[in-house]
């Protein structure tokens, strides 16, 4: 129904008499209207991210020097979870899930490549800032990637990786790299569960040697999706690392437990973890 014409004719001369009161008021300021109090800024404002470390596209945040800035236990802990992110020259991004990780913590370690603290041009990323890589051939054919943490020589190995994107860009380059068995396909599984299988899936070699993980542009770290409920990690003995005396046995390799994407299953370390026997932090080694 039409409101009639006195009452239309009303409202329209009280809306004008509001917008002269908002545009002149008695001391001389101009008061916002109700619709403009909703436009601007909040008045107190939480801390920003770095557009660096964000994603226009809602990705998570990329992980930066503060995270790797922590002793290599916890660091290597730490990782469990996480996405890293190869690009390729193309574009192409593969990316994982870390699930398996091996702390060395330096020069009181007798399987770390800087025992004794001794430094070569081979090792030198061990000993640069929490974040930097460390990458070395093995068997004078295969790669492992590693992750420098704080304390002098002390790192984290990559073990294993759960792929999430990129799959079919993995395969291909493992099957250009691997050697032997060129013409069985690989199962998904079988990309990257291994430190080396890793390296060959996403196409990492010595040219990352000292490379920055918080700052490069062709490898960096994500921070993973939030997970239901913690996932209960494995603390094992390494795995290969030859004569190392007491260290070899040390429990210094984690993974999270029931995945099918890690490398070495110990079942032994899984019943300790469950109960509660085995112990985890540094002042234990």
């Amino acid at each position: 129904m039409v409101a009639p014409l006195s009452c239309t004719m009303g409202q329209k001369k009280q809306r004008a008499l509001e917008a002269k009161r908002h545009q002149n008021p008695s001391d001389g300021t101009q008061t916002p209207s109700p619709k403009e109090l909703h436009l601007g800024p909040p008045a107190t404002l939480g801390p920003t991210r770095s557009i660096y470390f964000s994603s226009p596209e809602g990705r998570p945040a990329r992980l930066g020097s503060a995270f790797f800035d922590q002793p290599a236990v916890s660091l290597a802990r730490a990782f469990l979870g996480q996405i890293l992110v190869r690009r390729l020259d193309d574009g192409t991004e593969l990316r994982g899930r870390i699930v398996e990780t091996e702390a060395y913590l330096g020069p009181e370690d007798e399987a770390a490549h800087s025992r004794g603290g001794r430094q070569t041009p081979r090792n030198r990323g061990m000993f640069m800032k929490p974040g930097t890589l460390y990458v070395y051939l093995i068997y004078g054919m295969y790669f492992c990637m590693n992750v420098s943490s704080r304390g002098d020589g002390a790192c984290v190995l990559l073990r294993a990786l759960e792929p999430l994107g990129g799959l079919e860009a993995m395969r291909q380059l493992r099957h250009a790299l691997r050697k032997g068995a060129a013409g069985r396909a690989l199962k998904d599984r079988e990309l990257c569960n291994g430190p080396s299988k890793l390296c060959q899936a996403l196409a990492i070699d010595r040219s990352f040697d000292q490379r920055d993980l918080a700052r490069d542009e062709s490898v960096w770290l994500e921070q993973g999706p939030p997970e239901p409920s913690e996932p209960a990690v494995v603390a094992a003995a390494r795995v290969g690392i030859g004569q190392a005396g007491e260290w070899v046995q040390k429990p210094l390799r984690f993974y999270i437990r029931g995945s099918p994407w890690v490398s070495v299953v110990d079942r032994a370390a899984e019943r300790d973890t469950q109960t509660g026997a085995r112990a985890c932090s540094h002042k234990d080694f």
